[in-house]
């Protein structure tokens, strides 16, 4: 009896002895607290701004062409020519013209004889009024007639388009020229509703181009539409930009970056943010006077190069963790490197 309970004694403290030794024989670790890097997370005035994509537009775009068709006699410019206001660009057929100019002549000299005839008393002043009417509205159609016969460019700009050649009799399907006035040039940018307060006209805003790496233009917001879309929940702002080495062309891409002011918000390392798998939502770890840490949901607002605006769940001061975020769930004592 005495063997057998020697027996079960000595079989418990193998027991015993191996419950604190892993399958290699050897004892099991203890718990690891793990390693985490901290930083302080900061409160200052963080500029407010918003980039929107745009496309640079011709300040002023002219459809030329006469009022009626006619043959082309003379064209002056060609694609791509820069013109200056009232430069002539073409000219059409000027036998109308020349015809009023003949008849221009003699009505200035009847208009002279007119006049000096009811300065003397010969002729009653409703006859003179006529008269001179008539001339005026004489003289106000060769002046129509000059304008659609040579045609002058209403602005400085690029010849961006020609679609007729000398010799052909333009039927007013098309224009015969399209000049684009490129100083200045200018934006239309569709911003966000809730930015409407924050804008006004004047403003000055920054953009960059693609077609043109490295540099950054400024301009100024010359008009804001009065109106929401009520789709895309944005509003219009006319931006208007300088140009006068006209280096921005119409049609380029740009990204247009609109400054609404700044405010004071908290700010931490952009490594201090986990997002939830599975959800939007992005939370911090925060040490606590006790050497443990807390999850922390929070809002974010701009991100700027290596750092996160904190706009709702942080303090100023706080200490967040940077580095180590993995192994750490709410609650843990953690080991500050």
């Amino acid at each position: 009896m005495k063997s057998k309970m020697a027996i079960i004694l000595a079989l418990l403290a193998a027991v015993s002895c191996g419950s604190n030794e892993d399958k290699t024989g050897q004892a099991a670790p203890a718990a690891v607290t793990p390693n985490v890097e901290v930083a302080v997370a900061q409160a200052r005035a963080v500029p407010q701004e918003s980039t929107y994509a745009s496309t640079v537009e011709a300040y002023v775009v002219n459809n030329i062409m006469p009022q009626q068709g006619g043959r082309i006699r003379k064209i002056n410019v060609e694609v791509g020519d820069y013109v200056s206001k009232g430069q002539i660009l073409a000219e059409m057929d000027r036998l109308q013209l020349d015809q009023l100019a003949l008849q221009i002549q003699n009505d200035d000299a009847e208009y002279e004889r007119i006049k000096s005839l009811y300065e003397e008393g010969g002729l009653s002043k409703s006859d003179f009024e006529a008269a001179e009417l008539g001339y005026k509205v004489r003289k106000s159609n060769y002046q129509n007639v000059e304008e659609n016969t040579i045609l002058r460019s209403p602005v400085t700009g690029y010849i961006t388009a020609r679609n007729f050649d000398v010799g052909d009799m333009f039927a007013m399907s098309a224009p015969l020229f399209i000049v684009q006035q490129v100083v200045p040039v200018k934006l239309l940018v569709g911003i966000s509703e809730s930015e409407y307060t924050k804008v006004k006209k004047g403003d000055v805003v920054t953009l960059t181009v693609d077609a043109i790496p490295g540099r950054t233009f400024r301009g100024k917001i010359d008009r804001l539409y009065p109106v929401i879309d009520a789709a895309t929940h944005t509003f219009k702002a006319e931006v208007v930009v300088d140009n006068q080495n006209k280096v921005l062309r119409p049609g380029m891409y740009a990204r247009v970056t609109v400054n609404f002011g700044s405010r004071s918000s908290v700010v931490v390392p952009d490594k201090a943010l986990v997002k939830q798998e599975g959800t939007g939502t992005r939370f911090i770890y925060v040490l606590q006077e006790d050497g443990t840490v807390k999850y922390l949901p929070v809002k974010t607002g701009r991100h700027m190069g290596t750092e996160y605006e904190i706009t709702e769940g942080l303090q100023d001061g706080w200490k967040v963790v940077v580095k180590g975020q993995a192994a750490l769930r709410d609650g843990v004592k953690v080991n500050v490197l």
